[in-house]
């Protein structure tokens, strides 16, 4: 046991310095809470969807809910049912056992709903494409709004997708 703290005591602290803030393009929290109250008048209400994938893509947005990407703080809450759902976040190939769940969920969502794709598997099909297995990419089986590509994506490329949803909502609704 002694070794070990006259090792940590010589050693001193291991670790790697803080990263950096952000590039200036990223707005301040609360501006997209504003423009998210703007276009759609109340807070985003999203339904998250694994239609099979690995579970890569629902580790970086669970990691949205942490305290350094705070979602909540901007608006933006997970919702258990469709039916209070504005945006359905769906990630992985498209299971044959799951299209039909996945319509239903889609079919349940009130309208105006948005779609995103999130990850390689939702948007292309990934390794897994078209099989007797896979309906392939989420396209395939409900219309698709916005998709993120990445393996997984990072949480910063996944809440960019998601405000670049509702901004082509916005701009269709004043269109």
């Amino acid at each position: 046991m002694w070794h070990i703290l006259k090792y940590v005591a010589r050693r001193g602290q291991v670790a790697e310095p803080p990263p950096e803030p952000a590039a200036s393009s990223a707005q301040p929290a609360h501006a997209i809470h504003d423009e998210i109250l703007a276009i759609l008048g109340r807070a985003l209400t999203i339904r998250e969807v694994d239609a099979g994938s690995c579970n890569g893509c629902e580790l970086e947005i669970n990691a949205l809910n942490n305290p350094y990407y705070n979602i909540e703080g901007l608006g933006i809450r997970f919702v258990a049912s469709p039916r209070h759902a504005d945006m359905l976040l769906v990630t992985g190939p498209v299971t044959r056992n799951m299209a039909v769940a996945l319509r239903r969920t889609y079919d349940a969502t009130p309208a105006p709903k948005l779609v995103v794709a999130v990850g390689e598997c939702a948007c292309t099909g990934g390794i897994f494409g078209e099989s007797y297995a896979s309906c392939g990419r989420v396209s395939n089986v409900i219309p698709v709004d916005v998709t993120i590509p990445g393996c997984p994506p990072p949480p910063a490329d996944i809440l960019a997708g998601i405000l670049a949803a509702v901004r082509a909502r916005g701009s269709s609704v004043t269109a």
